[in-house]
């Protein structure tokens, strides 16, 4: 079984670990994923109407980068 997971491609094994470890983690509670869902709406929102601004991926790298 295990040699036959080797000898997939380079994404199918990314696609099977992901599953495997998916399998492990305890089914979401849907109270947790309804609040999840109306923050993230909230910060979309946010975002959209220009009440905060992004930073781009660079700059925060950056700034990471200058603390350490």
């Amino acid at each position: 079984m295990f040699r036959d997971a080797l000898e997939l491609s380079e994404g199918d094994r990314a696609t099977l670990a992901g599953l495997l470890i998916e399998s492990l983690e305890p089914p979401p509670d849907p109270e947790v994923e309804e609040l999840w869902a109306v923050e993230a709406e909230r910060r979309w929102q946010e975002i959209e109407s220009g009440a905060v601004q992004t930073i781009p991926w660079e700059e925060v790298r950056a700034r990471l980068f200058r603390r350490g």
